[in-house]
């Protein structure tokens, strides 16, 4: 029998939990409260999976535990009421751009961090007054962060609080392949001659404005082996969509684009632009692609990079399958995806 894989929660969802059980719990207690939750179990490649992810609420500074990574924190505010929300120990701090957060401030995403603010907003309606402080905190997060790419990109002393929908897709290898593959055969035989892989919510958005259901395959970060069974079936046609982070990833040859198979060469990046753009960036201020975008921007060479990118990347699908009908084309290229 064909294991079901588990899903799980973000680590976004059980700090948003935790925030809402804490908050309320303030409310009736008037007091400091610390509320714990466990990272459930998934059947996805997690270094957090069993992370305790710990809120703290306190009308008192100095009664919560800060992060020593000098930093700003989130306000929430409301009517009277406000909130300032600061990493504590284990969770990270950002200080280098080119994140969905700018620097200074703790490293939570802005789906999980706007749903916190909600949650704020809803508990204290009828409240007038509240200046609340309060820290999220993981434990052993500066361990947990030292397997992921956090220090690299300039989030320090933690993981990051990440999420957009709520739910962790499993991604266990040979059953993840095994799904795709069956989804790729679904679609040869029923006659698709065209084919969207994509990689993360974003790309498969897009993908659904301009196909069926059928023809979009969500390869996670199995971009080697689902090019590659694309082409033992010879499917006729694939679009490869995703971010310019994965398509850098790409182009530099990670067969699977997760973080724990190895991080962006950063130094062969600025080695590429400079020779195909004749530009030097400066990779030292922002260890991310997104960063070098924007200063790329900056000197209008923001679609000669997008460009660069898309061309090796395709260069090193045919590296790895010369006979692939395989079109990679990054996301942030809205005019060769007719937006």
């Amino acid at each position: 029998m064909e294991k079901v894989l588990r899903k799980g929660y973000t680590t976004g969802m059980h700090a948003s939990c935790a925030f809402s059980r804490a908050l309320e719990a303030f409310l009736v207690t008037k007091d400091t409260v610390v509320c714990k939750t466990n990272k459930i179990d998934n059947d996805d490649l997690d270094v957090t999976k069993g992370c305790e992810i710990i809120v703290s609420i306190s009308k008192n500074i100095n009664d919560l535990s800060i992060n020593p990574v000098s930093h700003e924190p989130q306000d929430f505010t409301h009517n009277t009421n406000s909130l300032k929300l600061y990493a504590g120990f284990g969770v990270g701090v950002v200080t280098k751009k080119g994140l969905k957060i700018p620097p200074n401030f703790p490293a939570i995403n802005p789906v999980p961090l706007n749903t916190m603010k909600d949650i704020f907003k809803r508990h204290t309606e009828n409240i007038e007054n509240l200046n609340l402080f309060c820290t999220i905190s993981v434990t052993n997060g500066v361990e947990i962060a030292k397997q992921t790419a956090n220090v690299k990109v300039g989030v320090l002393g933690g993981i990051s609080i990440l999420g957009t929908t709520g739910i962790v897709k499993p991604v266990s290898s040979s059953a993840y392949i095994d799904s795709v593959k069956t989804e790729i055969e679904f679609a040869k035989g029923n006659d698709y001659e065209l084919l969207y892989f994509t990689l993360g919510n974003s790309a498969f958005k897009v993908a659904s404005t301009k196909a069926n259901e059928e023809q979009i395959v969500e390869v996670a970060n199995f971009v080697y082996d689902s090019i590659e069974i694309a082409v033992n079936v010879k499917m006729k046609e694939v679009v490869f969509l995703c971010g310019i982070g994965k398509m850098t990833k790409v182009y530099q040859g990670f067969k699977n684009t997760h973080n724990r198979f190895g991080t962006i060469d950063f130094i062969q990046l600025k080695e590429d632009i400079q020779k195909e753009l004749n530009y030097e960036v400066d990779i030292e201020s922002t260890l991310t692609v997104k960063g070098i975008s924007q200063e790329l921007e900056t000197v209008g060479l923001l679609d000669a990079f997008y460009a660069m990118i898309t061309k090796k990347a395709n260069e090193q699908i045919k590296i790895w399958f010369k006979d692939s009908n395989v079109k990679a084309i990054i996301l942030e290229q809205k005019e060769v995806l007719g937006w």
